[in-house]
Parts: C-alpha cells; structure tokens; sequence
C-alpha cells in the first residue's frame, strides 16, 4: 500500500513538474526583454534561491574531489550556453519549434557517448537519428525562403540542443557522486557566470531597464520552472524507471505548442506540424532504444 502511494505521488510530481516547464517557452515570449537576459535571470534567480541548501551542504562540497566538482562546473557552463541559446531563438522565432528542437537532447547524448566513451549505438538509434534528421529537414526546408524568423531559430535551437546534451553526458557523470540538489545548485551558479559573461560582452544587452510585469514573469521562471518544476521531476527520477520519465518528457513540446496556441496565438502549419511529428517519432525511438540498451 505504501509502494503504491510512493508511486502515485511520483507520477503526481513527474506529470506537474512536465506541465511547468511546459510553460517555459510561453514565459519566454511574454517577457518584454531579449532571450538571453531572460535565460541570466531564470538561472540567477534559481541560484539565490538554491544557495540555503548549497550552504548547508558545503562540508560535502569540500569534500568532492575535482573531479566531482568539474562535472557540475561543466555541465553548468554547457546548461548556460543552451538556454541562453534556446531562449533567443524562441525570441526570434515562435514558442513550440525550438522546443521541439531542444528535445534532440538523446540524439546529442547518444552520438557524444558513441565518441567520448565508446558507446556502442544499436540500429534502432540510427534509424530513429535518420527520422529525426528527415523531419528536421523538412521544417527547415519549408521555413528557408519566409521572413518569419523561423529557420533561424532552428538552427540556433539545433546548436542549443547540441549544448543540452553536452550537459546530460556531464549530469550523467556528476549525478553519481553527489545528490540531485547539491548538483543542481552547482551547475546553476555556472550556468548564471556563463549566460551572464556573455551579455556583459554584448553591448546590446542590459540587465536593468525592464518593467514589472517582465520582472513577475522572471521570478515566477526562475522559481516557479528552474527550481519547481525540475525538482518534481527529479524527485519523480528517483521513484519511476528511467523509461516512463524519459519518454513522457517529450510531452514538453506538445504542452508548448497547445499553450502557445491559446495564450500567444501562435498556429503550425501544416508542414510544421508534420515535420515536428516526424521529428518526435524519431526522437522516440532514439529514446527508448537507448533505455531498453542501459
């Protein structure tokens, strides 16, 4: 009885914390500032409200060797580049195509373990890599001659993917020698220096000069998403096999898409819809296939 109330308070916590960062994009596109300032302070914000339990577990913290340590330092870098990244072509593009995009995450991983640590790659994931490449194509190649932004920001959302996954293989690493929060609350320190260094580097960027209703929607953001909304899914991690958490995940892209549709008013066309089906078949496949191979 007790195995099942554990179980349903997992599903209960992996099905919010999906509907929560389903809300990113949206928020994204609400904020009256440029992408990359509000990717700085959803990570900054996250990381003052992370900095009680890092402070409470610094004696683990000075006990981690550097190796332990790099991992999250890395990892926090490539998380920054990525949502710094992904956050700007959602700017310039619409809400539900990037995200799709930042899903590409297991075929990055996949390749990367394929170079770093040898990892063999069953046919299942090449043949779902292939899909995924036909469908991303055949968005990019229908989006190529419109003025609308959109083609930008799948290339740009492709190489934010490209930093997504880079920041999986560092998790996968890190997870292992220290806890989901202590974790988090380190890579969320990197991940605020890095996007931060960025805009102090680009003078079309500021920090200041933005209205309430953005700074609301930077807090509810960093909190309410970074903080909230991955904590639940972390804890549901903890509690369900890595092939229900997975796959259900990539409901993101779906919650995006129908939010954006009656908050922003933003409508596929026929070609996106398709290619971004096709895309999410493929992205499927590598998924489940890299789960059935661990």
């Amino acid at each position: 009885m007790q195995q099942q109330a554990s179980s349903i308070k997992a599903y209960l916590a992996l099905f919010t914390g999906l509907l929560i960062i389903g809300f990113s994009a949206i928020l994204i596109k609400s904020a009256d500032a440029p992408g990359m300032v509000t990717a700085f302070y959803r990570v900054g914000i996250a990381s003052l409200v992370l900095i009680l339990p890092l402070a409470a577990q610094w004696k683990k913290v000075q006990q981690l060797s550097a190796k332990a340590l790099w991992m999250p330092l890395l990892g926090g870098i490539a998380f920054g580049i990525d949502t710094g990244l992904w956050s700007w072509s959602i700017e310039i593009s619409n809400a539900t195509i990037p995200t799709l995009m930042a899903n590409l995450a297991p075929v990055w991983v996949g390749i990367g373990a394929l170079l770093f640590f040898k990892e063999k790659q069953r046919k299942g994931f090449w043949i779902g890599l292939s899909i995924t490449i036909g469908g991303t194509i055949l968005m990019a190649w229908r989006s190529f001659s419109n003025s609308d932004g959109l083609f930008a920001g799948i290339i740009i959302s492709l190489i934010a993917g490209v930093f997504y996954g880079i920041y999986h293989l560092f998790t996968q690493q890190g997870r292992a020698m220290m806890s989901t929060l202590l974790y988090l609350s380190i890579s969320s320190l990197a991940a605020t220096f890095t996007v931060g260094t960025i805009i102090l580097l680009n003078n079309d960027y500021s920090f200041t000069g933005y209205s309430n209703s953005t700074w609301i929607i930077w807090l509810i953001y960093g909190i309410g998403v970074h903080v909230g909304g991955w904590t639940l899914i972390n804890y549901s991690q903890g509690h369900l096999k890595a092939t229900t958490v997975s796959p259900t995940l990539l409901g993101q892209p779906v919650i995006t898409a129908i939010a954006a549709f009656f908050i922003l008013n933003e409508a596929l066309t026929s070609w996106q819809i398709i290619g971004g089906l096709v895309v999410f078949g493929g992205i499927y496949m590598v998924n489940i296939t890299r789960l059935k191979q661990k």
